[in-house]
């Protein structure tokens, strides 16, 4: 049951593909919550995936939209606008894709033009959104945009691949947006460090389930569901984070701080 959170406030939801998905959570409670949404994805991805089924639920428009594309993001912003009726209040970026990681290539064998591709669509593609808002000035005061990352942004996970370096460049870009952003409108730029989570993306990773088990009894709250990062995206989007801004905030149960779980010791 929504508590009018996002009352009256409108937002741009990037990623959701099917039922697994972060943004599809996030845009649900964000319904729920009192906001009207538009909802895009890429045009390929909207194929494969399930975002009319959620659009018809939530009684919402999609725009699809290529984040890597300016041409694209500027017609999303604008029409966004158009359809909402005003200024934008928040933004989720859940966006991520290594070709190298679904063609199963090794760190130590990575095709590079590949590499660029995961670079461009999972982290570029957040700066390309922010700058976009940013020069058509489509967030009102004290907006909040956040993007989704992942703790191999600073610790090493073998199987995780370049995917690790596209976290740690999103989530620097959200700390130097976050400025800029900050003294033109007061708007935070915020990223999630949530845990491993069962998406159509995530399960991609080799060794996923087994890391997805390990990650569960390392967490002293056990792993964060994609429900639980939704209702802390909300909190993040509502005026209750007003002065959380260029952050890098984990949602992980624990997981981040902790060194050896007896737990593990157990099996």
């Amino acid at each position: 049951m929504g508590h009018g959170l996002l009352q009256g406030k409108k937002g741009i939801i990037f990623g959701a593909l099917d039922q697994k998905s972060i943004a599809w959570k996030v845009a649900e409670r964000c319904v729920e919550e009192g906001a009207q949404i538009v909802l895009t994805n890429a045009p390929v991805a909207m194929r494969l995936g399930e975002i009319n089924e959620l659009a018809t639920t939530l009684n919402c428009e999609i725009i699809p939209a290529d984040a890597t594309s300016i041409e694209d993001l500027e017609n999303l912003m604008t029409k966004s606008q158009e359809i909402l009726g005003g200024k934008l209040d928040f933004i989720l970026h859940s966006i991520g894709m290594s070709v190298n990681v679904r063609k199963k290539k090794d760190y130590t064998d990575l095709n590079y033009e590949w590499m660029k591709t995961t670079f461009d669509v999972s982290a570029i593609s957040f700066h390309k959104v922010l700058q976009t808002a940013f020069k058509q000035d489509a967030i009102n005061q004290w907006g909040s945009v956040v993007g989704l990352t992942y703790i191999a942004a600073q610790r090493t996970f073998p199987d995780y691949s370049e995917m690790a370096e596209s976290k740690a460049l999103l989530e620097s870009f959200a700390r130097s947006f976050g400025y800029h952003y900050a003294k033109k409108a007061n708007v935070r730029v915020n990223t999630i460090s949530q845990s491993p989570t069962v998406t159509t993306a995530g399960s991609g990773v080799k060794g996923f389930s087994d890391f997805f088990g390990y990650a569960d009894k390392m967490s002293p709250l056990g792993n964060a569901s994609a429900d639980a990062c939704a209702d802390y995206c909300v909190s993040l989007f509502s005026d209750l984070t007003r002065y959380v801004t260029m952050q890098n905030l984990f949602h992980d149960g624990g997981f981040s701080s902790m060194g050896m779980a007896p737990e593990i010791l157990e099996d």
